[in-house]
């Protein structure tokens, strides 16, 4: 990441005993420094205060979530490594003068050039109704105030002039966002909406002239961006950025030097840029043309227009470089790899696909086929992501997806109706629709697979953590001729216990409340369907192999789901039950996820016989 005026360049960089430290370079000399780095623990994140000074937090990455009893704190420390100062701790209390407890947490920079000043928030809600208060503290001396915001916020947009200028409230199922004028420093709702029903927008980016861009869904299925009019307090009628078939998820890149949005990244089946600038949008042709088997996202300073700008290449057989590009000379200079070690000339490829399921819907999905494959006649594991209620499926390095390819499988990875990402009635077309339409899709495009002759009719896995180990559940049940054999990871196995067990972290919640009965299922109006959804009471069909494992320390799907659906299978059902004591939802630690992709890739061999 650039400094505000283009000097210097900080990022995250392996070190000492395999730990993450904070590393500065000078542009024109090339050589990073070590501003921060520790025996025992990672810096995780970190983000420029000014020129000279940055602010950053850590963690402990060789730990489960069941071993971490600590937030990520917030430290503050200039270029060169001097003046460090404990701002947040990473525990419950500070115990130090004008050091904050674990309940805080950074938000942003102020963007403004001489500030020393970051934007933090605190949690001041329950789990059932949160809420966050906005303050200001400085990062030299530990000063800090509360910024006024409307009650109930959840969230807060600063400006590129350093004051905060919107905030989202949320109460039960009713959202609003606001914006302070800076005519009269007064706070006014632009809009309230049903959050779980959706019809608003999202707050998405204060370009350095004042304008607000938001996403919403107006006059289309998928979501765009559009400026906000706020004297007319309404969206514009003509996007700024619209993909047909996928909703926007992207970043914007400005420069203050100039006041203006110069382009805006963006992910459809791949990643983009629409640059508003043609100057940008000459520098991308000719770093596409230099790298034309990338996605490559090119920023540069927010505060100068230098001749260096940072380059961000990545592909689905490459995991990620960055570099930087002279747009006079044309000249690269590598920074670093992300994965260095992986050797992408051995990757296997992914490509996008949709597929028609038996209603008529098209659902998207990608398709990897191993590398130096016939493409013909595969074994294949159908990867059902979690959620559900995600995007699943992106063109990029995926560790999981290149562990199966290069052990020659097939993979299908499908957003199965429910997902998110795609538009409304892909995503809608899901709601109660858990183990019924939503478990065709993933049926549909297993036979898909296999009709464009994939995947050998007779050697297909599904797997899947968290939703996705729901479905392998399922998907072992309902179509025991189509697999033979699940990997399911922290996966529901009962819809209600979502609701019922006190210690989730979903028990109680606004989204419990009115989100889950909604788009799940209603425990009273749906009670029939929700138990015969639910993988447990089906669980003496289960006849094919499984692996089934958790963790411990799960808070978002306990063990129980996994005890309660051991215990309701046939007492011969091949199951190997994975326990891991001290992780959580997924696997953290690199112990783990060595032994259960060794286990993995052994309990393939033996229920597929890779050829």
């Amino acid at each position: 990441m650039f400094s505000p005026d283009g000097k210097n360049i900080a990022m995250l960089a392996a070190g000492a005993n395999d730990r993450l430290v904070l590393a500065v370079m000078e542009v024109d000399k090339l050589k990073p420094k070590i501003v921060a780095g520790y025996e025992k623990t990672d810096v995780v994140f970190f983000s420029w205060v000014n020129n000279q000074r940055l602010v950053f937090g850590v963690g402990d990455r060789a730990i489960g979530d069941g071993d971490r009893d600590r937030g990520n704190g917030l430290f503050a420390i200039n270029k060169d490594g001097s003046e460090l100062r404990e701002l947040i701790a990473t525990g419950d209390t500070g115990g130090k003068f004008r050091v904050l407890n674990g309940y805080h947490d950074f938000l942003d920079v102020t963007h403004v050039p001489d500030s020393n000043d970051v934007y933090i928030t605190r949690s001041t809600g329950t789990r059932k109704t949160p809420s966050y208060t906005l303050m200001k503290l400085n990062t030299q001396n530990g000063y800090n105030e509360v910024v006024q915001t409307p009650t109930n916020s959840v969230s807060f947009m600063i400006d590129k002039s350093g004051e905060v200028r919107v905030a989202e409230t949320s109460e039960d199922n009713l959202s609003a966002v606001h914006y302070k004028d800076p005519k009269t420093q007064q706070w006014r709702k632009l809009i309230e909406y049903d959050n779980v029903k959706g019809h608003g927008f999202s707050p998405a980016f204060i370009a350095p002239d004042g304008q607000f861009y938001v996403t919403a869904a107006k006059k289309s299925d998928t979501v765009s961006v559009f400026r906000f009019d706020l004297e007319k307090n309404k969206l514009d009628d003509t996007s700024i950025v619209a993909t047909k078939g996928f909703d926007f998820h992207g970043n914007f890149v400005f420069n203050k030097k100039e006041n203006k949005l110069l382009g805006i990244h963006y992910e459809s089946d791949a990643f983009s840029t629409l640059w508003l600038d043609e100057k940008w949008n000459s520098f991308q042709k000719a770093v596409d043309a230099a790298l034309p088997n990338t996605a490559n996202l090119i920023w540069g300073p927010e505060t100068a227009n230098n001749d260096t700008i940072l380059v961000h290449s990545f592909s689905d057989v490459h995991p990620g470089s960055y570099l930087l590009f002279n747009t006079e000379t044309k000249k690269f200079v590598p920074i670093g790899d992300v994965h260095p070690e992986v050797n992408s000339k051995t990757m296997s490829y992914k490509d996008f696909v949709r597929i028609k399921v038996r209603d008529g819907m098209e659902i998207p999905a990608y398709i990897t086929l191993p590398k130096n494959s016939s493409g013909k006649n595969l074994p294949m594991v159908v990867m059902v992501h979690g959620g559900p209620y995600v995007r699943g499926g992106h063109w990029e390095w995926n560790r999981e997806t290149q562990f199966l390819a290069s052990r020659g499988y097939a993979v299908l990875e499908p957003d199965f109706r429910g997902s998110t990402g795609y538009g409304t009635k892909l995503f809608r077309a899901g709601w109660k629709q858990w183990g019924l339409a939503m478990q065709d899709d993933v049926t549909d495009a297993t036979k898909w697979a296999i009709a464009q002759g994939y995947a050998d009719p007779k050697r297909i896995c599904i797997a899947g953590a968290s939703y996705g180990g729901y479905a392998t559940l399922m998907g072992l049940i309902k179509e025991p001729d189509l697999y033979r054999c699940g990997i399911s990871w922290v996966g529901v196995t009962d819809i209600n216990y979502l609701f019922d067990v006190t210690w989730s972290d979903t028990s109680g919640s606004a989204w419990s409340r009115y989100g889950m009965p909604l788009m799940i299922g209603d425990q009273t109006k749906d009670a029939e369907q929700l138990k015969a959804t639910s993988p447990v009471t089906q669980a003496h069909r289960l006849t094919k192999p499984l692996i089934l494992a958790y963790g411990a320390a799960d808070r978002r799907v306990p063990l129980v789901h996994g005890e309660q659906f051991k215990k309701a299978a046939p007492k011969d059902a091949k199951i190997e039950w994975i326990t891991y004591p001290n992780e959580g939802h997924g696997w953290r630690t690199l112990k783990n996820n060595v032994d259960f992709w060794t286990r993995t890739e052994k309990f393939l061999n033996e229920n597929t016989a890779v050829k």
